[in-house]
């Protein structure tokens, strides 16, 4: 069995569905921080039969709960202090994601205007979707 080191300081992202810690690891630009990030893909769950986990060293303020909501507002945030779980975050879709989506529609202001912002919106929070800001276009997950 696999036995990777806990943390003293630091998240784990638990939960996630196995075979998409890589897509969050992109997402939430985990490569562009100074610390340290272990991926665990399909460890095995009783509860998901395969998951994937990832662990960052560090504080919370190192990931964008928004963006991991709007991936999977399934995934457990474990917050660790001195080695023990101290907190757990409930993430829910947000109401306004970011630069995370880019808009299909060629019509879009966002096609032409390179430096706008792609701001998306919730609509339908039942049916998790998304339409773009400017345009009202739909966002058709691909997670």
């Amino acid at each position: 069995m696999l036995n990777v080191g806990s943390l003293n300081e630091g998240i784990v992202l638990d939960h996630i569905k196995a075979g998409k810690a890589m897509s969050i690891y992109k997402h939430l630009q985990l490569d562009k921080l100074d610390c340290q990030v272990a991926i665990i893909k399909n460890a095995r769950s009783d509860k998901m039969g395969r998951k994937d986990i990832i662990k960052i060293e560090g504080s919370l303020d190192l990931v964008d709960l928004d963006i991991l909501g709007f991936i999977d507002h399934d995934i457990t945030v474990n917050i660790i202090k001195d080695g023990v779980i101290s907190e757990k975050k409930i993430l829910t879709l947000p109401k306004t994601i970011k630069n995370v989506i880019v808009c299909k529609n060629p019509r879009c202001i966002t096609s032409i205007e390179q430096e706008l912002d792609q701001i998306f919106l919730l609509s339908d929070s039942a049916k998790e979707v998304y339409r773009c800001k400017y345009c009202e276009e739909k966002y058709v997950p691909q997670f």
